[in-house]
């Protein structure tokens, strides 16, 4: 007789926990299977100091097969389910498909970049949910600099150094920290390169004006505050922090048209640049909407168990679940990874309580405070609802990501070391280019390849 099978569709912060929850309660007692695009689960809430030049790729990768004993990793894209036969079909990363069976599922699709109806912001800007988008910025930056620095034409130099950052709210406001201190770190190093001269002897037009300039960081929000969803007083330090950097923070703001020149402001105003960082939000995966289940904001309607209603072999957690929040009635649990991972554990204690092992339990959580790093040793927290900053508020919110992270933390303790002694490294790889990480993609965690 063969056993049960538990199909768990996405790995990150609610899927990986979910999986990880069910490996240590079942041991073996039913077959688990985890449906992901990637070999590894995706520490986000690090990745802008993997853009930054601070952080490896590899170190927040943590291994699936690695560090899930006793559940089955399945490569691919999951882009149909049969509800009824309880089947679902998923495409490989080389483009084969595939079908699973399933006894119980589990949704946790994730969430991708949220879109605007803003004339050419799908074409000429890049979000950051993933990976790819990572090390393209990180390229992206390093090659704006180099490029800026060898310009002959002042104008051009500065749009190249100068940089639009869309969104103020956790995941923008960290771009812009740690990016502003990267490429202000390439600047510098550029500067060190010998004035060239023309034939007469006058340092040239790019010695003049291209090598040695600071660059120039914009931070916009339609909000009237950075960190809107945050603590107020967390928003007051991020703000003073990037503002004494010379980050240009503008409030009450948003992007009107967007081309390969430059950003049009709706306050009128032209910004020449080559960078559109898109950090406005994120809404549920696509397949969401495909799925034919009842929705609210976009997101699976669920019960506070984390069931499907008339589904009831069939769950959903993380950003693709609308969970209700038993401690604001009437609402819904907001989009964050705090919430995913402890969702992700009830989802597998409630899924291990179906075959016997253990009791279903509502999904109920406070939360216990956010934490932004700011770059160097400047960061906002609250943990515990306490107002930290500075230096301490860093401590702590990198000994958290420490604790949070399922591995790797020995790899992620040396870069931290290394980076506190050492120059940032200005070299592109050159792997992941523009077309490869377009801003409308249903699978930011996947880099887009030419059609055969």
């Amino acid at each position: 007789m063969s056993r049960s099978r538990i199909v768990i569709v996405g790995a990150g912060f609610a899927g990986y926990q979910a999986a990880r929850t069910l490996s240590r309660t079942l041991r073996g007692a039913a077959e688990i299977v985890l449906v992901n695009p990637n070999d590894y689960f995706l520490y986000l809430p690090l990745l802008p100091e993997v853009a930054s030049g601070i952080l490896e790729p590899r170190r927040v990768s943590v291994s699936l097969a690695g560090t899930l004993p006793r559940v089955r990793l399945v490569l691919g894209e999951v882009d149909h389910i049969d509800f009824d036969q309880r089947r679902l079909q998923y495409v490989d990363p080389e483009g084969r498909s595939g079908e699973l069976d399933y006894d119980r599922l589990l949704l946790t699709v994730g969430s991708v970049n949220k879109l605007l109806p803003i004339p050419g912001v799908a074409e000429h800007a890049h979000g950051f949910r993933g990976m790819p988008e990572a090390l393209y910025l990180r390229d992206h930056i390093n090659r704006q600099i180099a490029l800026a620095a060898a310009s002959e034409d002042p104008e051009e130099a500065a749009a190249r150094r100068t940089f639009v950052v869309v969104g103020a709210g956790y995941t923008g406001t960290e771009v812009a920290a740690h990016g502003q201190m990267f490429a202000e770190s390439l600047a510098r190093q550029h500067s060190r390169r010998p004035d060239r001269q023309d034939e007469q002897g006058k340092r040239t037009a790019s010695a003049r004006h291209g090598e040695g300039q600071r660059t120039r960081w914009m931070l916009l929000d339609i909000a009237p505050r950075v960190l809107p969803e945050l603590d107020e007083r967390l928003a007051d330090t991020a703000h003073k922090v990037l503002t004494q950097r010379g980050v240009d923070v503008r409030t009450g703001t948003s992007v009107k048209e967007a081309t390969s020149e430059g950003v049009l402001l709706d306050s009128g105003e032209c910004i020449p640049t080559r960078s559109l960082i898109w950090c406005v939000g994120v809404r549920p995966d696509p397949l969401v909407k495909d799925l034919g289940l009842e929705t609210q904001q976009g997101r699976i309607v669920v019960d506070e168990y984390l069931r499907v209603p008339g589904r009831p072999e069939v769950m959903a957690c993380g950003d693709a679940a609308a969970v209700p929040d038993l401690t604001r009635p009437g609402e819904i649990t907001p989009m964050t990874a705090q919430h995913a991972v402890r969702q992700g554990k009830v989802a597998g204690r409630n899924l291990a309580a179906s075959f016997g092992y253990g009791a279903s339990r509502p999904y109920k959580h406070r939360d216990l405070g956010f934490m932004v790093d700011l770059g160097g040793v400047k960061a906002a927290a609250n943990p515990l609802r306490v107002p930290l900053s500075g230096p301490l508020a860093n401590l702590v919110t990198r000994g958290y990501h420490l604790a949070a992270m399922p591995g790797n933390r020995v790899r992620v303790l040396a870069d931290w070391a290394l980076d506190a002694v050492l120059p940032r490294q200005a070299a592109q790889l050159g792997l992941v280019r523009s077309w490869s990480v377009p801003l409308e993609s249903s699978s930011p965690e996947v880099a887009r390849v030419p059609a055969p």
